[in-house]
């Protein structure tokens, strides 16, 4: 079991692309099917066994956000790593012994309670510093065939990144500089290889890594152990950044929302002789006490 940080601190600006949904106000309460994108994210939290308490970052309680397990408000600090290191120090002050948090972004609205399990139970197999989580391309254009996501081409495979990972509290106090330029370019894989060494960039842009050895090279050179995990889903990994994508996951939310009619059972059909009995008048006999 772990604590999980919500990062849901960013406001869309003018030029954004979902400047015009949000208001001014912050991208994870843009509605999505009558709730707060970031509710459904609350809601599968609360229904995740392996999570014990949440802390959102960047919203309040004024919010009106609501979740089964315990809930703590942090303030946006301003900077995504800034924001995930706080998390991190919340989480040791609420439960000093877990030695692992649950990243998770606010814009995935489809994840479920049962996914998020399984991520825990998965990653906890082994002793590593972080859990970064990809979505084959097949697996997420099986569920979501217009997303549009982007992809990294990989010797093996194409691969887009999740939006819930788990990390060790020390990753909040090591290599800050280096997570802050690969959290800063986390929409580009090739600007990222590129903060590893500009080798990998070379590798990866001809397609010569397989995932395995990304990882292996990516994680000698920043001086910690990693794991990928492979989702077999796709809903952690489809986040809402765009118009189109917006509309994609009201569409399939709202869908997920309607009640599944069942057909009204049919009374069997009354046979000759059963209606012609019902219709002969009953004669109710009257019992005379001698």
């Amino acid at each position: 079991m772990m604590n999980a940080i919500v990062t849901a601190g960013g406001i869309p600006q003018p030029g954004d692309k979902l400047y015009a949904y949000s208001n001014g106000d912050s991208k994870a309460l843009i509605d999505i099917a009558g709730k707060p994108m970031v509710q459904w994210v609350l809601d599968a939290l609360s229904e995740a066994q392996q999570v014990d308490q949440v802390i959102v970052i960047g919203l309040s309680a004024k919010s009106g956000l609501t979740c089964k397990k315990p809930m703590h408000f942090v303030s946006n600090q301003g900077r995504m790593l800034a924001n995930i290191v706080t998390g991190v120090k919340k989480s040791l002050e609420l439960n000093p012994k877990y030695e692992y948090v649950l990243i998770v972004s606010s814009d995935i609205p489809a994840v479920k309670g049962e996914m998020v399990d399984w991520l825990v139970t998965t990653s906890m197999q082994t002793k590593d510093d972080i859990y970064y989580g990809v979505c084959p391309r097949e697996v997420m254009e099986m569920r979501y065939p217009t997303s549009n996501r982007t992809y990294t081409k990989l010797k093996d495979m194409e691969v887009c990144g999740a939006d819930v990972n788990i990390v060790h509290y020390s990753m909040a106090t090591d290599h800050l500089d280096t997570w802050e330029e690969l959290i800063g370019n986390r929409k580009s894989p090739l600007r990222q290889a590129a903060v590893i060494g500009w080798d990998t960039l070379f590798q990866l842009f001809t397609r010569q890594f397989t995932l395995q050895g990304l990882v292996e090279r990516a994680s000698q050179r920043i001086g910690i152990k990693g794991r990928t995990i492979i989702w077999n889903h796709a809903e952690p990994c489809m986040d809402v950044d765009k118009p189109h994508q917006l509309e994609l996951m009201r569409e399939d939310l709202a869908r997920q929302q309607k009640p599944v009619k069942t057909p009204a059972k049919k009374r069997p059909a009354k046979t000759a002789s059963v209606q012609a009995e019902a219709g002969k008048p009953r004669v109710k006999a009257a019992i005379k006490k001698k």
